[in-house]
């Protein structure tokens, strides 16, 4: 059975001041989960050499299948990630001329239309293809700073951009090839029921059985009311290779929660299947 854990990294000041939502990792976390694979862990850090390092090195030590980061690619110099992905490998940064040459590529595509005036290549343009020794440039369709891939024993550590376009862009021409192969056709199944008239601590009991009598399917209570008024969304998961597999299961788990709650004196409401 192949490992199909991944942790996200995600990489970046303004993630910890609270100045941007991070919406890559929800992004992430959810397109990995559909198609089968199990995120274990999202963490955001600032832009630090030593806490990306550091950050990089306690995920290699986990042994996920796939580490992502996203963050800190670009030309300036708050840009740290591929400096910190080089530390952690105990390895210096140095110029791959297959990144290079993208960058380069890009630089021309922009004079040729006008949004640049000199396709020269400064300093900090020539920073986007400094990467870590061993790993290999991924095509942004959308930006100019490459994805960035290397593969440490059965890790694969992948560095994104964290403009969100350009992370998704590289994210599903370059990575979920990677997922797929490692899910082995495993998809990733999805439902949720509204139950009112209950409190949650009353619920809590009755969905620990339903796991118990379940085993493949997996139960989270949201509540979504008033203490007063309890109102609580219970979404039900599971990975299978066959459709029929999963919504079976998701049926037999939904009925015997229903019934259960019902017998409480709730009510319960479906949702359709996502």
């Amino acid at each position: 059975m192949m490992n199909k854990e991944m942790e996200i990294i995600c990489v970046g000041n303004e993630l910890l001041i609270g100045k941007t939502l991070n919406t890559n990792a929800h992004w992430m976390a959810k397109r990995a989960t559909s198609m089968g694979i199990s995120v274990k862990r999202i963490t955001a850090i600032g832009d630090d050499v030593n806490e990306i390092a550091n950050t990089i090195r306690e995920a290699l030590q986990r042994k996920p299948r796939f580490i992502i980061t996203t963050g800190g690619l670009g030309p300036t110099f708050d840009d740290k990630t591929l400096e910190g992905i080089a530390k952690a490998l105990n390895g210096e940064l140095e110029v791959n001329e297959k990144a290079l040459k993208m960058v380069k590529e890009k630089y021309e595509a922009y004079a040729k239309v006008g949004k640049i005036e000199q396709v020269e290549l400064t300093p900090p343009r020539f920073k986007m293809a400094k990467l870590p020794k061993g790993a290999e440039p991924l095509p942004n369709p959308v930006g100019t700073a490459p994805g960035v891939i290397i593969k440490i024993e059965e890790t694969f550590l992948v560095a994104l951009p964290g403009v969100p376009s350009e992370m998704e862009a590289i994210f599903d021409e370059s990575i979920v090839p990677l997922l797929k192969k490692a899910a082995e056709g495993v998809v990733f199944f999805e439902t949720s029921i509204y139950a009112d008239k209950i409190m949650e601590s009353t619920l809590a009991p009755l969905i620990d059985q339903t796991m118990h009598d379940n085993p493949y399917v997996y139960i989270k209570s949201h509540p979504k009311g008033e203490e007063k008024k309890p109102h609580i969304e219970i979404h039900f998961s599971t990975t299978a290779k066959e459709p029929k597999t999963a919504k079976d299961r998701l049926g037999k788990a939904i009925i015997q929660l229903s019934e259960l709650i019902e017998k409480k004196g709730g009510k319960v409401r479906l949702k359709r299947m996502l």
